[in-house]
């Protein structure tokens, strides 16, 4: 680090450096040793870098629209201020400003990973499921009905089978 660096709050000769970077932008807050101390960054918990660069006049988004959500009233200022959501509501109502965060930090902003067996054989069975009820469908408007009874007891030997898989899997 650069000698003689002052700290952005007080201005004595800064001994912590803290880097963060937001929307592709790099803020820098500098610190005295008494500073850092006072605004908690020894202390993970009650730490927030996002507090330190609001008074340093360093901002976020100017003249951001505030979002609040209806569950929990957790707002803007609280998420960017914590880092943190407020409940589980928290996560629709931000996500214009969650879905820039996991797109940076991540390839996609879905699950594109392994998928258990178990979850493989009930999607699969569903699926076949679905399309039998749509030839039973057919079946009846076309008055089939012995092609119908066979569907339909197929499909309830279907639904059998993937209701006895989830009641042993839990």
């Amino acid at each position: 680090m650069a000698d003689n660096i002052k700290c952005g709050l007080c201005g004595n000769e800064a001994t912590v450096h803290l880097t963060q970077i937001v929307n592709n932008k790099i803020h820098k807050v500098d610190l005295c040793e008494a500073c850092a101390q006072k605004k908690g960054v020894t202390d993970p918990e009650g730490f927030s870098l996002a507090d330190l660069l609001a008074k340093t006049n360093v901002s976020f988004e100017p003249k951001e629209k505030q979002i609040v959500c209806p569950q929990c009233g957790h707002s803007t200022a609280d998420f960017r201020r914590t880092g943190r959501l407020g409940c589980s509501a928290c996560f629709e109502v931000f996500e214009p400003l969650l879905l820039p965060v996991l797109e940076d930090m991540h390839p996609d902003t879905y699950h594109k990973g392994k998928v258990p067996a178990v979850a493989l054989r009930r999607q699969s069975s569903e699926s076949e499921i679905r399309m039998l009820k749509e030839s039973l469908q057919r079946a009846v408007q076309e008055e089939a009905y012995e092609e119908a009874a066979r569907i339909r007891d197929m499909i309830h030997e279907m639904e059998a089978a993937v209701n006895d898989v989830e009641v042993s899997s839990k």
